[in-house]
């Protein structure tokens, strides 16, 4: 069982910068692919990022590629979304999510756990 808990979420202009963090809980969180899926209102849950089991291969959906970093500390059990330049298509609520490596999909459906969500919200 994994817990996962969002935090980092606000109110930024266009053009500038937010970092989210997901706390997780339990002992085998370096077990998980962890990622990172966001949902615009009225809009299906797309797929943002997501990161291996070490850290060492990242996946962006096209929309955020080059703008936002995801990255994870396992001595932590934390995985972080570095979003930069910022635009209003960017806000919805973000959800932190795990999935075991062997089901690793970029549809929301396989993935296991997931967190509480934290709105951001892009003014312009």
């Amino acid at each position: 069982q994994v817990q996962l808990v969002e935090s980092g979420g606000g109110l930024v202009q266009a053009g500038g910068s937010l970092r989210l963090s997901c706390a997780a809980s339990g002992r085998t969180f370096s077990s998980y692919v962890m990622g990172w899926f966001r949902q615009a209102p009225g809009k299906e849950r797309e797929f943002v990022a997501s990161i291996s089991l070490s850290g060492v291969r990242t996946y962006y959906a096209d929309s955020v590629k080059g703008r936002f970093t995801i990255s994870r500390d396992n001595a932590k059990n934390t995985v972080y979304l570095q979003m930069n330049d910022l635009n209003p298509e960017d806000t919805g609520i973000y959800y932190c999510a795990a999935v075991p490596n062997y089901r690793h999909s970029r549809d929301s459906g396989p993935w296991d756990y997931w967190g509480q969500g934290t709105q951001v919200t892009v003014s312009s």
